[in-house]
């Protein structure tokens, strides 16, 4: 069972929230809160596995929550949610730590995908999104000077390359010549390295590296005997 928190100043946004969810077996909403201070509290007592928050919501906003929410409760997955697409604010609620972004007008099919895949701790974003986003973390500043991956081994590079690309690990596996587990092993390696907890915060300091280049990331090395 998932357990959903649903954060957003406009009751007919939770409202609709609460219809979507109640019709999954799968998902509980948990709790709701109308800003981002609030939402604290929530989530203090009821202990969330998702929390859908809005970006725009007055006394705390959505991006300070979120960041505050995930200082307290690292493992707890945020799904940014807006009725505006603002190209910023979806990069912060990122950078932030939210793991995707779905916007108020999505299907309801899309909403509890979104929810299902955050709280399995890959990032998600309304169709159309990812590309953007990818782009921008790519272009809100490369990290210069000394190789911030240097300490990985070659094929470590290479999965988060391809991760960094946008690709699933069975997509890894498949143009590395390896096996799916055996890219959940090595990127489990390099999130440790790296200190990250997730796909989604592993993505971003990648890109910001410039890593993911769909033109320099085709593997070199492809037998599975390289080394891990």
């Amino acid at each position: 069972m998932i357990r959903v928190v649903a954060v957003d100043d406009y009751p007919i946004v939770r409202e609709g929230l609460r219809g979507i969810l109640k019709q999954q077996p799968s998902i509980a909403l948990v709790g709701e809160a109308s800003n981002g201070l609030e939402a604290l509290d929530v989530c203090r007592i009821v202990r969330p596995d998702v929390v859908v928050m809005d970006l725009g919501m007055p006394v705390l906003g959505g991006i300070e929550a979120t960041r505050e929410l995930l200082r307290r409760s690292p493992g707890v997955g945020v799904l940014a949610l807006t009725g505006r697409y603002d190209e910023v604010s979806v990069l912060d609620a990122i950078r932030a730590g939210a793991r995707g972004y779905v916007s108020k007008d999505a299907q309801p099919g899309e909403v509890v995908h979104a929810i299902c895949a955050v709280a399995a701790s890959t990032a998600i974003f309304s169709s159309g999104v990812a590309g953007d986003v990818l782009h921008l973390v790519a272009d809100s500043g490369r990290v210069r000077g000394a190789d911030p991956f240097r300490h990985l081994t070659p094929r470590q590079r290479q999965v988060l390359d391809l991760l960094a690309a946008g690709d699933s690990n069975h997509e890894i596996a498949r143009i590395l010549g390896i096996s799916a587990k055996t890219v959940a092993n090595t990127l489990s390696v390099v999130f440790n390295k790296i200190q990250v907890t997730d796909r989604v915060q592993a993505l971003i300091r990648a890109r910001e590296a410039g890593l993911g280049d769909r033109t320099t990331c085709v593997p070199q090395v492809r037998s599975s005997t390289s080394p891990l």
